[in-house]
């Protein structure tokens, strides 16, 4: 009869052979695996943006984009995609010396380069599609002021609200690991993605939308206008550019996703779970 669910330690083993399949795959399938990864992320991230941007409450719009947000990892995790945060816990099969840190850091390096693919390929569909027009372009002014507040961030900001996101992600995918069945794997990525949303997190690859959907949006003085409403200040939209987006907030909060993910929950696990079976061996 089939265990409804790993322990902890038979989690961290799982790991280990997941790392392995991760690393084994071709770097073009990597990619592709990537963007429809980045892609789903997106989906989920534009989603969330269109159920809140007429709510005033700053807690019940968060509460509400999280619930909407957690599709995005659910996608990639039943229909199948590579995502980078999530691919962070391929650290244990490093340390377990099953896979060389050269093929680790490639495969992060190729899906990365897949998500933000798919993440940008949504932000210009979204953008030519007419979909920040809604609520006579207030979703265009939304988009924008989050996407400055976002590039307005000081690196260590970014770096720890980087951190304390991919701690959660990555425990929703341990959790989910853990589950045999699709309605456990749901529960398990619901809660703690609903959970980062609402405290307000920082993820790499939804800033990969975020950021640049609003970058598009700074091209249309109406979505501007809607921006400033809402209350964005003119230097902040004014800085929000491509530099901006790659050096003051994907940089450090990418590097505080791999340390949430990597140290705080795939090193953390494998040093309680694995690393006596090492010292033996």
């Amino acid at each position: 009869m089939q265990k409804e669910f790993l322990t902890p330690a038979e989690i961290t083993e799982s790991f280990v052979g997941t790392g392995q399949k991760k690393a084994g795959l071709s770097p073009v399938d990597q990619v592709v695996l990537g963007i429809l990864a980045g892609a789903f992320i997106a989906f989920a991230s534009e989603g969330s943006n269109v159920a809140i941007h007429t709510i005033e409450s700053v807690g019940l719009g968060k509460a509400l984009a999280g619930a909407l947000f957690a599709t995005g990892l659910m996608l990639v995790v039943v229909a199948g995609g590579e995502l980078f945060t999530g691919n962070c816990l391929m650290i244990v099969a490093c340390v377990e010396r099953k896979i060389s840190p050269f093929s680790m850091l490639r495969g992060w390096l190729c899906v990365y380069l897949g998500n933000f693919i798919g993440s940008v390929l949504l932000a210009y569909l979204i953008h030519g599609g007419g979909q920040l027009d809604f609520s006579g372009g207030l979703l265009g002014g939304f988009t924008l002021k989050l996407a400055a507040y976002k590039t307005g961030l000081t690196f260590t900001k970014g770096f720890c609200l980087g951190i304390l996101c991919n701690w959660l992600v990555c425990l929703a995918v341990w959790m989910a690991s853990a589950a045999n069945d699709v309605t456990g794997k749901l529960l398990a990525i619901f809660f703690p993605i609903w959970l980062f949303i609402t405290s307000g997190f920082e993820h790499s690859v939804a800033n990969m939308y975020y950021i640049p959907a609003g970058i598009m949006a700074k091209a249309v003085p109406l979505y501007v206008d809607q921006a400033l409403k809402l209350g964005a200040t003119s230097e902040a939209i004014a800085f929000l550019d491509w530099g901006s987006f790659l050096t003051r907030n994907l940089l450090p909060v990418t590097l505080g996703n791999i340390v949430g993910g990597g140290l705080f929950v795939g090193l953390i696990y494998w040093f309680i779970y694995r690393r006596k079976r090492e010292i033996r061996a």
